[in-house]
């Protein structure tokens, strides 16, 4: 079944039309030009901004020129992620979605349902001739997965609304009004290559079949992180089986939890038994930890080639006590609002390659200075290993404002439409509204969504139903957008 025929097949037809756009992070061009020409071809005007943010604007429907200005918010990029046995060029191939019962899945890739979803709902809303609106504009922005630089280079003025819903929550039924703010922090640890002493063989260290997902929604759950359980096999078969480490690669993208890691090695002939052992021994502690979170987990070690060098022992040891020891998952909950992650760090990425080994993390927390003291700390963790660390990149948290006048528009449609007050909650994860918020103050902002589960890994996937409840809920919310006092 082709997802352009579910229902609201409006919405559907125009998130078929996104999956065949080649849009990873950084590389959306494709889809900016695609947007671009769709809000000129309806007669609307269209702006393209020196980033590549595209703004559409629609006049208010007769009679409801009084209303507030609304600005419909979404972002053009989506998490570019695979699993290892899937063949899939990003920058130039669609995704394949399918339909599985109630939900929608690509193929062995992320769906893009993040942030595409909310492009396919806005746009929807610009070339629909029947319903009823105050004055609208789309803001598309782009690059919002690996820095936010569409928000941030946003210039004041642009826009004309008064409020903004951003459409990029995951849970329908949940108005957000609150996130975290982020921060990168990226340690660099020089090694010298050696040449592989005699008598080793080559074995490759795999970690895998975890589920992953968002750095920020899904950190919650405990789910496991590959280079941290990487660090935790390799320092035994260094330290206990003499294994040499000859390449180390894991995770891809800050904003998602490492599903997979590799390591290549050289191991004594004599010590492989013990090796063997060792990896076995770890393997089923693990299991047994990640039993509920994480059972598809697997470790493996088998031979292959030897390599053709091998890291200083030196600085092979110090990257992987570094990288066991760094602060990762959940630091602290939130005081103020119950089941609110406040803080956590993402070890995202470890990856050597021409004589550094680069390490990766996302720090993310609603709490400024505990976002920063967390930064100082996984600083200090890689300083002391003999690393260069970087703390850059960060950007605020936005605040909730819970006498917004747009949160008790939206509380009363979904009340009437449904018959039951929505959740209104703080997302830990990195919203564009507290960037946006800053070159205009004076907005009213909220956040929304369908029901999206595992984004940022491949086995994200939107639930169907929800997709009609919200598309009904954001249309008469345009309906019933406050009058201009």
């Amino acid at each position: 079944m082709s997802i352009a025929n579910l229902n609201p097949q409006r919405v559907w037809k125009n998130f078929h039309s996104l999956t065949q756009i080649p849009r990873p992070s950084k590389k959306e061009g494709k889809a900016v030009l695609f947007l671009e020409k769709f809000g000129k071809e309806l007669g609307l005007e269209t702006i393209k901004d020196e980033l590549g943010n595209i703004i559409i604007r629609k006049p208010a429907t007769p009679g409801m020129e009084n209303r507030k200005g609304i600005i419909l918010q979404a972002h053009i990029d989506m998490v570019p992620q695979k699993n290892s046995d899937k063949v899939h060029d990003f920058e130039n191939d669609p995704i394949v979605p399918r339909v599985v019962e109630d939900w929608v899945y690509a193929t062995g890739t992320t769906l893009g349902a993040d942030n595409g979803l909310g492009l396919a709902v806005a746009m929807a809303v610009l070339e629909a001739k029947d319903l009823v609106h105050g004055p609208v504009e789309a803001l598309f922005t782009v690059d919002e997965e690996t820095g936010m630089t569409g928000a941030r280079g946003l210039k004041p003025g642009l826009l004309k609304g008064d409020i903004l819903i951003n459409l990029d929550s995951e849970d329908e039924g949940e108005l957000y009004v609150g996130c975290a703010g982020g921060l990168d922090a990226t340690a660099v640890l020089p090694y010298a290559e050696k040449p592989v002493p005699a008598g080793y063989k080559g074995y490759k260290l795999s970690i895998t079949g975890l589920l992953g997902g968002h750095s920020g929604m899904d950190i919650i759950l405990g789910r496991g992180n590959a280079n941290k359980v990487m660090a935790r096999v390799l320092l035994p078969l260094i330290k206990d089986a003499g294994a040499e480490l000859s390449s180390i690669e894991g995770g891809s993208l800050r904003n998602a939890i490492p599903r997979e890691a590799f390591a290549t090695l050289a191991i004594p002939a004599e010590s492989c038994g013990k090796a063997v052992e060792i990896v076995k021994a770890h393997y089923a502690f693990i299991q047994n930890e990640l039993a509920l979170q994480d059972a598809g987990v697997k470790v493996t070690l088998d031979e292959c080639t030897i390599p053709s060098s091998i890291i200083d022992r030196v600085a092979a040891l110090k990257l992987v006590q570094a990288v066991y020891a760094c602060p990762n998952g959940v630091e602290r909950m939130s005081d103020a609002v119950p089941g609110l992650v406040e803080t956590s760090n993402n070890l995202a990425i470890v990856k050597s390659e021409n004589g550094k080994i680069e390490v990766k993390c996302l720090l993310r927390s609603s709490v400024d200075s505990a976002k920063d003291v967390l930064g100082e700390a996984v600083k200090a963790t890689f300083e002391l290993a003999g690393a260069s660390v970087r703390l850059e990149g960060g950007y605020p948290g936005w605040k909730p404002n819970m006498d917004s006048d747009i949160l008790k528009t939206m509380k009363s449609v979904y009340n009437k439409l449904y018959g039951k007050e929505p959740e209104v909650k703080a997302i830990h994860a990195g919203l564009e509204c507290g960037i946006l918020g800053g070159a205009y103050p004076n907005w009213d902002m909220i956040s929304c969504g369908p029901t999206i589960r595992s984004p940022h890994s491949p086995d994200e996937r939107a639930l169907i139903p929800t997709v009609e409840k919200w598309w009904n809920f954001v249309i008469e919310v345009l309906k019933e957008a406050p009058v201009k006092k």
